[in-house]
Order: C-alpha cells, then structure tokens, then sequence
C-alpha cells in the first residue's frame, strides 16, 4: 500500500509539471516507484558481484530468473552465458532489447560504500580484481524494470518482444558469438534492434542518439616483435626486441598525422608492453598490445595493413634474421555501429514526446568508444538499429568539475561512478517509450 501511495504521489507530481504525455507519466511513476524496493536492490547486487566476459554465470542466473519472473519465456547458454528472453503478444513487429553484463579487471577506487571488492580468475587462468567500470550494472537493471513494464502494458502493444543479456561485450565478442549461435535462426529475426549505453560525460536526465554514427570501430592487434638474447652489458651480441618495440611504438603514431587524411579521426593506442625478466638480460620477445578505431571501414582496414607495414619492417632495419620476423595478429574486433537513420529520426522524435523537448540533446561522438551492438544490425542483417546514450552523471557533479572539482571519470577507470537512480530509471522510460511507439497497437 506504501508502494502505492508513493506512486500516486509521484505521478500527480509529474502532471503538475512539465508537458509530457500521459502515457509516460504512467510509466515514470511505475518505474521510479519501484526503484527503492526492487531495482535498487538488483543494482547493488549486479554491481559488487561483477563478472567478467563470457564469465558472467551468476550474473546470467540472476537475469534468467528474474526474466522469468516477469512472465517471459527464457533459453540460457546462448552464445556462452548469454541469455534470451522471449515475450510474445499477437501479431506485431518482433523487436530486440539487448543489455550487455559482462565487468572489466579494474580494481574499483572510487571510495562509494557500494564499490566492488569482488576478485574473478580470467579465461587466461590469472585471477583479477573485477568493476562494473563501464556501467553494465545499471543496463541490464534497467532492462528489467523494461520488462516489467512492458508486461504490465500489454493492452497497449502487440508483437515479440526478444530480451538480449549479452555477455562480453568489453572484448566486443558476445555479440557476434550469439549470432553465431543462431541468435535469429532460434527466436526469430528482429524488425528492430534498440540498445543504449548509460555515458558518464552526459548528464543525467538527458537522451542523445545519433541518426548516423554511433560508435566507431575497434580492432585489437598483437605485435610479437622476436629477439636475440644476449647479456646486457653485451647488446651488440645480440638483438633487442625491448628497443626494436619501442621504435614501432613511436612509428605508430605517424599513421594518424601522415598515413590517413586528417578529416578521417583515426585512434592507434599501445596499451600494453611486456618484455624481459631482469635488469641485466636482453630478452628474445616483446609483446605490444594495440588498440585500433576508425569511422568507416576502408579507413579501418587501411590503419591495420600500415600497423603490419610499420611493425614488420621497423624489425628488418634493426637486423632482424628472416627466420625471426615481426609477426602482427588480429584479435577481436566490431565494425562501426551506425544507427538507421530513419529509425532514428523517428525514435529520437519520441523521446522529445515521452521525456520532454529538454531531455534530448544533440548526438556529439566525444571519443572513438565502440560497441559490438552492430553485430544485431550491421547491413548484412538487414535489422534497422537504434543506439542511444543516457546521461549518468548529476548536473552537480558536473558543475563542480568544472568549477575545478574532482574530475568526472571516464569509461574503464577504476574511479568510474554514475548516479544509479536517475540512470537506471531514465533508461528504463526511454526503452519503454520506444517499444510503445514500435508496437502500439492499431
């Protein structure tokens, strides 16, 4: 009853303020009076036990179950852990709803009482401190209130709802494995594929999705640049893969200033370097780890052969023997995530009607961040997609960053923070108002 009144009093609340259509005060109010006693609990739960890719098996249980006690039909063990949700109401469009959940090895450090103090062993055999760093937590809470109010609106919408817990996404291979799987063959193939991405440099209360571009590119590279060891007091013996690697390192960054055109944004980042055992000891390897983005794909593609170029031939002018060249292999990768534009237009249209004109702010791509969504509706599908940012930062926040505060952490940090509340119930209304659109009844 407590529930109810709480409910009540937000939704005549939210009547009494700004213009926004009846249908989303209704949802508002059920989201957010809910917050509290049910989603709130799952968010601290999803946050201080994360897993990581592929890893994800306590995290899938919880979904699965939790799904299931929505009222949908649920599969586990798709594409790994990846879970399948099936929400079926007469004849209508089938529209995909994905959430990723898959955490990263960071140590979290930011303090909050909640932070995780969670540890996980890796498919590598090594264990790991693990973080929700990148929000994932607040993704896939969201798609459960989503799919709460999506069942509890069933008079409203007609079709198939396909509910998409996605594992490893921060290695961009979860996607791709459902595919792989026979994601469509077995729940049938979408005539839309919405997602979105809670952002920490956005400011909570607002949406912005792109009606092009979303998310760019991303490849991961191995350069193993071989050696000949030798004492270290000796170099000349021998050849220094430690000196031969950081000269690759230092070319790679020519590509962007004098390999691509400048009005085509280009990232090629080495974020790993290992070599060598001791003070004294010229090593027979080093090993760089290298990130890869890019807008369009002949631009990718063309960054990946200079990458080899550069790499291969840096180790012949330093001697190396023909036996021992400098091999580069390409790991996982995504291809651009790039919204329909008219389903965009169309969407990003009814998030002004649902969540107000203010709510909805111009796309503008801050960083070269990239997503394995576009693995559910690059062209070969066929799927028009939809991917939107929602603001995770409070406006207050911000303010003080600006006023020389602590600074807002990025994605991936070990300091990373977003305010759950409002993310969680944002991204709920916005995936809600775009269904109701998608589905509504005739």
């Amino acid at each position: 009853m407590r529930l109810f009144h709480a409910a009540a009093s937000a939704l005549a609340l939210a009547l009494a303020s700004q213009p926004v259509a009846a249908e989303d005060l209704a949802t508002k109010a059920a989201i957010e009076g809910e917050y509290d006693s049910y989603l709130a609990p799952l968010f601290l739960e999803f946050h201080q036990n994360p897993e990581l890719g592929f890893l994800e098996n306590r995290t899938a249980a919880k979904m699965a179950a939790e799904l299931k006690a929505a009222g949908l039909t649920v599969t586990t063990g798709v594409g790994g852990t990846g879970v399948v949700g099936i929400l079926k109401n007469g004849k209508g469009p089938t529209i995909l709803i994905r959430a990723d959940m898959d955490g990263l090895p960071v140590e979290e450090k930011t303090g909050l009482a909640y932070a995780s103090r969670a540890k996980q062993v890796g498919e590598d055999g090594k264990e790991y401190p693990t973080m929700h760093a990148c929000g994932h937590d607040t993704h896939i809470t969201a798609m459960l209130a989503t799919a709460r109010r999506l069942v509890a609106t069933k008079s409203q919408w007609s079709g198939t709802l396909m509910f998409v817990v996605q594992p490893a996404e921060e290695g961009v291979r979860g996607a791709k494995r459902m595919m792989e799987d026979g994601l469509y063959q077995r729940f049938g193939k979408p005539d839309y594929a919405l997602a979105f991405h809670v952002a920490a440099e956005l400011e909570t209360g607002k949406v912005s999705a792109s009606e092009g571009i979303q998310y760019s590119s991303s490849d991961s590279l191995d350069i193993i640049v071989p050696g000949i060891g030798t004492h270290g007091a000796a170099p000349h013996l021998g050849r220094d893969p430690v000196y031969i690697a950081s000269q690759i390192v230092t070319a790679l960054q020519s590509i962007d200033s004098r390999e691509i055109s400048p009005v085509k944004p280009v990232v090629v980042t080495v974020g790993s370097f290992h070599a060598g055992s001791k003070h004294n000891i010229i090593s027979d390897e080093a090993v760089l780890q290298v990130t890869v983005r890019a807008n369009d794909e002949e631009t990718r593609e063309q960054v990946i052969a200079t990458v080899e170029r550069i790499a291969v031939n840096i180790g012949k002018a330093h001697g190396l023997p023909e036996n021992l060249p400098v091999k580069v292999r390409r790991g996982s990768g995504t291809p651009t995530t790039i919204n329909d534009g008219a389903l965009a237009r169309r969407l990003n249209a009814v998030m002004k009607r649902e969540l107000g004109e203010a709510a909805v702010v111009p796309f503008e791509q801050k960083n070269m961040g990239a997503e394995d969504f576009t693995y559910f509706v690059g062209p070969d599908t066929g799927v028009p997609g939809y991917y939107f940012a929602v603001g995770g930062t409070t406006p207050e926040r911000i303010a003080a960053a600006k006023a020389g505060g602590p600074p807002i952490a990025g994605h991936h940090s070990p300091l990373f923070q977003i305010a759950p509340r409002e993310s969680i119930t944002l991204g709920a209304r916005a995936m809600v108002a775009a269904v109701l659109d998608l589905a509504a009844k005739k």
